[in-house]
């Protein structure tokens, strides 16, 4: 049995429709809880418009591996391509992170599967809504998600807007 920390996005088609599907289909995963939704400006060098982003925790009979295989099929159900790196995307799913029944932390350097998550300290459309899900979370290797989030640019935390149209 492991625990899984998955932040889903999108900011293509009915964004808010994709996230609803994605976090239900997580619910034959063992899906313990999901955060609100979360406008957020676009991140990285691409044009592209706002994205709705969410967290997700799941406890389950996955590895580190099986959870990324799940989210690679949550994106495909959603028709994402990756053409383009840090593009826009009908639903993008990132394993953030992934500890043992024990609470002890899966690392990995491989090359599919970074885990932790390599920049998920920097990424406030994680952070806020995991801290808003979690406020006793941990990020492994990284220490307490609020005293990550305090550690941001505060344009870049306030940037992370709880999106009221989910009711």
């Amino acid at each position: 049995m492991t625990r899984a920390v998955l932040s889903l996005g999108a900011n293509l088609g009915d964004r808010a429709g994709t996230l609803r599907a994605a976090l239900g289909a997580l619910r034959a995963d063992g899906l313990v809880a999901r955060s609100s939704l979360y406008e957020t400006p676009p991140w990285g060098p691409v044009d592209q418009p706002a994205y709705l982003n969410a967290v997700a925790i799941l406890r389950g009979q996955r590895d580190a591996a099986g959870w990324l295989a799940r989210a690679r099929e949550l994106e495909r159900a959603a028709g994402r391509t990756r053409e383009v790196r840090w593009g826009a995307r009908t639903l993008d799913v990132d394993v953030v992170s992934v500890t043992g029944d024990d609470g002890t932390p899966v690392f990995s350097d491989d090359r599919e599967l970074t885990l932790p998550h390599p920049r998920a300290h920097e990424r406030a459309f994680v952070l806020v809504p995991w801290l808003a899900l979690d406020p006793n979370a941990e990020l492994p290797g990284r220490g307490r998600v609020a005293d990550l989030v305090a550690a941001l640019p505060p344009d870049e935390v306030a940037g992370v807007v709880r999106w009221e149209h989910l009711t």
